[in-house]
């Protein structure tokens, strides 16, 4: 394991242990892979249909466009996991019998149970890892995450990184 940065080094990195959100990437991807394979292997499932199977058993029956926002995704990406659920037979659609555009989907009887199932599992790991804090620190655990999302969630509203990344596999056009 690397060692961790002082709080000097995380306010001036010098080097990619430095960095806050480095530091968070390794601790997320240290129990991502058990939530993987949780949800793939034991129940054939992504991480992101586990969220949208998640939001929809919260908020019941939601409009596609909603699920995205709430979700903090991609409205493509979120239709492309829905289209997946929908096949799974893991949510219903139903259009606006007003407005036959508007579309609302929801948990299916199959993605409850799938959901019923595999809630306690995630929870429990859940549980396990903060069990490796000190009980007292665990209200400021939470409060920093707390400032955390809304400090990244202001920056993101000012545009605080204007770049978008080109993907294509030339590079594209753009000046690099």
């Amino acid at each position: 394991m690397q060692a961790l940065p002082d709080t000097t080094a995380l306010r001036a990195p010098r080097a990619l242990s430095d960095l806050l959100l480095y530091r968070l990437w390794r601790a997320t991807r240290a129990s991502r892979g058990m939530v993987t394979r949780i949800v793939e292997g034991g129940f054939g499932i992504t991480h992101r249909e586990w969220g949208m199977i998640g939001m929809l058993a919260k908020v019941g029956e939601i409009r596609p466009s909603a699920l995205a926002e709430r979700l903090q995704l991609d409205r493509v990406r979120t239709s492309r996991g829905l289209r997946t659920l929908l096949e799974k037979r893991l949510i219903e659609r139903r259009q606006n019998a007003d407005d036959g555009r508007e579309v609302h989907v929801r948990l299916s009887a199959a993605g409850m149970r799938l959901f019923d199932d595999l809630f306690p599992r995630i929870a429990s790991l859940n549980t396990a890892l903060l069990d490796g804090l000190d009980t007292e620190h665990h209200d400021v655990f939470l409060q920093c995450l707390r400032q955390l999302e809304s400090r990244g969630n202001a920056l993101s509203e000012r545009n605080a990184a204007p770049q978008r990344a080109d993907l294509r596999p030339a590079g594209g056009t753009r000046h690099h």
